[in-house]
């Protein structure tokens, strides 16, 4: 398949690392003009560097910006007035144990996970419905569907994901703008790494750290092992291709087959 988007602006959230690096990277190469967004405007001046010498484009603009706040979400609209695809990659993860999460941790991750994606759909939506043509996506997790015991909040916020795109997907309906998610399995970052010392321990090799967190705590993926961010990546340049126009309002997997279920 020939994927193009030259001509099409992308912004990704929460794009200075992991795997909202590896979709900004997936999209550039595709030939979309993609913006990089993080909290640190430093962060986000190294990844467009790091992005550039990567995959060669210089179609590549900085966006910083907290998104979880209302301030920072003006001053990415403002770097990006219209984007033809929009990824909402931004979330944060912790264990907690579930009867210690306390009320402000709730509305921090519900802020964060959730309520970012919200209003950058309110403001790229509408200029793609205006336009004919438009792609939103938002990465959620198998956590939506197998709430993890270690982190409920998270888990919550991630189904909350689902139901606010297969929403916004009915909003937009016979506009030409597609809205999905992809349910992302246990996925190989710095910041999963942490999460898994958090749980495993700090000293073992990391081979072993990554064997002992799959089968004592994700037992259920078919894969047997994280999953690579470009493999997260993969899936998202596809959905925001034309040729991924006639899906809509779904949960897409790329988890390893980790949910043990038909469909989501």
């Amino acid at each position: 398949m020939l994927i193009d988007l030259s001509g099409r602006t992308a912004l990704v959230t929460g794009s200075s690392q992991g795997i909202g690096y590896a979709i900004a990277a997936g999209l550039a190469r595709a030939g979309a003009q993609v913006a990089v967004n993080g909290r640190r405007a430093d962060a986000v001046a190294a990844a467009v560097t790091r992005l550039r010498a990567d995959t060669g484009s210089d179609l590549l603009v900085a966006a910083p910006g907290d998104v979880a706040t209302d301030e920072g979400t003006r001053a990415v609209v403002d770097a990006v007035p219209e984007a033809d695809v929009l990824v909402n990659n931004l979330g944060i993860f912790a264990a907690e144990p579930a009867l210690e999460i306390s009320d402000d941790q709730w509305r921090r991750y519900f802020e964060v996970n959730v309520l970012a994606a919200v209003r950058l759909i309110r403001s790229y939506l509408p200029g793609m419905k205006e336009r004919g043509w438009g792609r939103v996506l938002a990465i959620a997790s198998d956590s939506a569907v197998v709430i993890p015991a270690e982190m409920i909040h998270y888990g919550m916020t991630k189904t909350a994901l689902l139901a606010v795109t297969r929403g916004f997907a009915k909003d937009a309906a016979g506009t030409g703008v597609t809205v999905n998610s992809v349910i992302a399995g246990p996925t190989h970052t710095g910041g999963v790494e942490e999460f898994v010392r958090q749980l495993v321990g700090p000293d073992l090799p990391w081979d072993r750290a990554q064997h002992a967190f799959m089968t004592t705590y994700r037992p259920q993926s078919l894969l047997q092992r994280l999953i690579e961010p470009e493999e997260i990546a993969n899936m998202v340049v596809y959905l925001s291709s034309p040729l991924a126009s006639a899906t809509t309002g779904g949960a897409l997997r790329v988890d390893g087959g980790y949910v043990d279920a038909i469909l989501p």
